[in-house]
């Protein structure tokens, strides 16, 4: 049996030891090790119990995920609070694919997504509609309160609960955040702790606009890293929280830093809950500058290479709404594409687009009259993940172009800012 380091209370030692079967021992084990290897002193009880899984997706050569779900099955073993999962990878309906790509999707990447979401939902999955990376708000319901400890993964979710939501979790891996919530433990460090949550950085933001969220997210995650930022500068331009514009630039922001480079959690001055508190004395003494103006958010954003076989042909597919978009971020697009095509007098958007959003959002999106002006636009609505999207290789081959900064990175999408974006979809661009 492993000795572990940490010192465990009796009844996590209990659970080690075998007393409540194997499949638990060889959890918990896990989690010590896992703990341990980061010089955990202890395991932490979860204050909020509701878990977010990175392992949404069936993948057919994922061969070794299939029989630990089966063993915890028959265990018996359930997350007691449920959890939600990231965005289902295939979604035809409202993301076409030819029967080539179906083909590839259904039988060779994603060949057990039914009978893996089966699994899921024996073990703790809340619904049907529980599938999006933005879990936290407020028609989905995930949301931690500040202070509690919770056991997610999703680089995205993570950096949002930990930052705007003030709760304490570490960049966990998949599958171990499945033990975690259904242990009802999280190894106490970094995030977890108070010294893990000062800022190794200040950030300072200056201009006289606001920037680009998801360029400002990238700028940060590239000169970070894995480090944690305190931003002053965005507070005169962001209203409190929570006002959903605020949500959902700090949304995408959080996402660019957490996937342009390793970010788990950020303050802004004035805004997010620690940093209203402490301000900065959240600031190590000898935290590093890093000024983020007007230049160099220009500088970052033409560093992105185009990854296209052919640079200068149009885009085939965009996709908005990687993190999935808020409701109020559908509005206004709704709204954007409305004007931009009556400026440019045509009917329909220049290339298929998908808009991306939670299946709660959605519901609540199609239930008012900006769904059929959304439709009229020739745009399309989807819940699934872009990223899945483009991990087929014959979609991913396609000129994708995205206002988004973890697509971009994660596939060979063109990253556009959001006006140049709109400009591309309603014929503006080059008028």
């Amino acid at each position: 049996m492993y000795e572990p380091k940490m010192e465990l209370t009796p009844e996590q030692e209990a659970i080690l030891q075998g007393k409540e079967g194997k499949t638990k021992a060889k959890m918990m084990e896990c989690l010590v090790r896992y703990g341990d290897v980061f010089g955990a002193k202890r395991l932490a009880p979860l204050t909020y119990k509701t878990g977010h899984l990175v392992t949404s997706f069936g993948i057919s050569m994922l061969t070794t995920i299939y029989p630990l779900m089966d063993e915890l099955i028959e265990a018996g073993l359930k997350a007691e609070g449920g959890f939600t999962a990231d965005p289902r990878p295939m979604e035809f309906e409202n993301c076409s694919a030819n029967p080539l790509e179906k083909l590839v999707f259904k039988k060779i990447i994603y060949g057990r997504q039914q009978e893996y979401e089966g699994m899921l939902k024996k073990v703790g999955l809340k619904s049907d509609d529980s599938f999006t990376c933005t879990c936290y708000l407020p028609e989905v319901g995930n949301a931690p309160k500040k202070g509690d400890v919770i056991s997610w993964a999703e680089s995205s979710a993570v950096v949002y609960a930990n930052s705007v939501l003030g709760a304490k979790c570490n960049r966990n891996s998949g599958v171990l955040e499945l033990f975690g919530t259904i242990l009802g433990y999280a190894p106490e460090f970094g995030f977890l702790t108070d010294e893990g949550r000062k800022a190794d950085y200040k950030v300072i933001v200056k201009g006289d606009h606001l920037p680009e969220a998801q360029i400002l997210g990238s700028a940060i995650g590239m000169k970070v890293m894995e480090k944690v930022p305190y931003i002053v500068g965005l507070d005169k331009f962001l209203k409190p929280l929570p006002d959903e514009d605020t949500v959902a630039y700090l949304k995408d922001m959080g996402a660019a830093s957490a996937s342009n480079g390793a970010v788990g959690l950020y303050h802004v001055e004035g805004i997010t809950p620690e940093a209203k508190e402490q301000g900065e004395k959240l600031l190590k003494d000898d935290a590093k500058e890093y000024i983020v103006d007007e230049a160099e958010i220009e500088r970052v954003y033409k560093s992105y290479p185009i990854m296209w076989k052919k640079k200068d042909k149009a885009p085939q597919r965009a996709f908005i709404g990687c993190p999935h978009l808020t409701y109020k971020q559908l509005v206004d697009w709704t709204n954007k594409f409305e004007a931009g095509l009556k400026e440019t007098g045509r009917k329909k958007l220049t290339c298929y687009t998908v808009l991306t959003a939670a299946p709660a959002v959605v519901k609540k999106f199609k239930a008012t009259p900006d769904y059929a002006r959304l439709m009229a636009t020739g745009a399309h609505l989807a819940s699934i993940c872009p990223l899945m999207y483009a991990d087929n290789p014959l979609c991913g081959a396609k000129r994708l172009i995205t206002n988004s900064n973890k697509l971009r990175t994660y596939t060979f999408a063109k990253y556009a800012k959001d006006e140049e974006l709109l400009n591309i979809l309603v014929g503006k661009e080059g008028k």
